[in-house]
């Protein structure tokens, strides 16, 4: 028993363990992604674990030096919840002029996001597993983003949760402090009544101006891959709404 015991006191020396909630969250710095969760496949931790390097990058309290991390000064767009991140792959291997950085706190779709990025070779993508808020906050520097994406994202349908919403005035103010110099911010929905909210809220800054040449929402562009999940609410009949504003030229 005492030998076991030294065995895992040593190996907790050496490995900085991932924490994760029982559904796969993560809770703190990933060093290494070693515990398992209910929904993580030992595929999945593996790959993270042996990309992390290559495809990952920890939360810091300094803003991250693009240039350095990717090896370029191209632009880069960030996409927030990225969920299995096969669409962010897809737009990363379509368009290898533009570096792009995907949010999401979800473990598996973290895994599942970096095995797909090795099969199709896309090298100008980094992947974080940390909450948006802080990454915005401490780790992007002002005016460093060509873009937002937001796709998808919870709709909390009940009217008494429509305050946790992530769009809301006080996130598109701290992003527009993020991007450079007619940036983007295109953002997609399958909730009528949030597509209503998301452009009622991004039409309180004078600074942005709207693309669509009905001042409300532009079909699905081309460059925005169809994903699994929309194809499949589009057989169910849903619609799906995208909004898509750019930074105005400063005068």
């Amino acid at each position: 028993m005492s030998e076991q015991m030294t065995f895992a006191d040593k190996k907790r020396k050496t490995v900085e363990r991932a924490e994760f909630t029982e559904d796969g969250r993560y809770l703190r710095k990933v060093r290494s992604f070693v515990l398992r969760t209910g929904r993580l496949s030992d595929y999945q931790r593996d790959m993270m674990n042996q990309n992390w390097a290559n495809l990952g990058l920890d939360y810091q309290a300094t803003p991250f030096d693009f240039a350095t991390i990717f090896g370029n000064e191209n632009p880069v767009v960030l996409e927030i919840g990225f969920g299995m991140g096969k669409s962010l792959v897809e737009m990363a291997a379509a368009n290898p002029n533009r570096n792009y950085l995907g949010i999401e706190v979800h473990t598996p779709g973290v895994g599942a996001c970096i095995a797909y990025a090795l099969e199709k070779g896309v090298t100008n993508l980094r992947v974080i597993c940390h909450d948006a808020t802080e990454i915005l906050r401490d780790s992007i520097a002002d005016h460093t983003l060509g873009g937002l994406q937001l796709y998808f994202p919870d709709p909390w349908q009940k009217a008494k949760h429509h305050k946790r919403r992530i769009v809301q005035p006080e996130f598109v103010a701290r992003v527009l402090t993020k991007l450079a110099q007619g940036g983007f911010i295109h953002m997609a929905t399958d909730w009528e009544n949030y597509a209503e909210h998301m452009l009622d809220v991004l039409r309180q800054f004078p600074q942005l101006e709207n693309q669509s040449p009905t001042n409300d929402f532009i079909p699905r562009p081309d460059f925005r891959p169809l994903t699994k999940f929309e194809e499949r609410g589009q057989k169910l009949g849903h619609g799906v709404w995208d909004l898509y504003f750019t930074q105005k030229s400063s005068l």
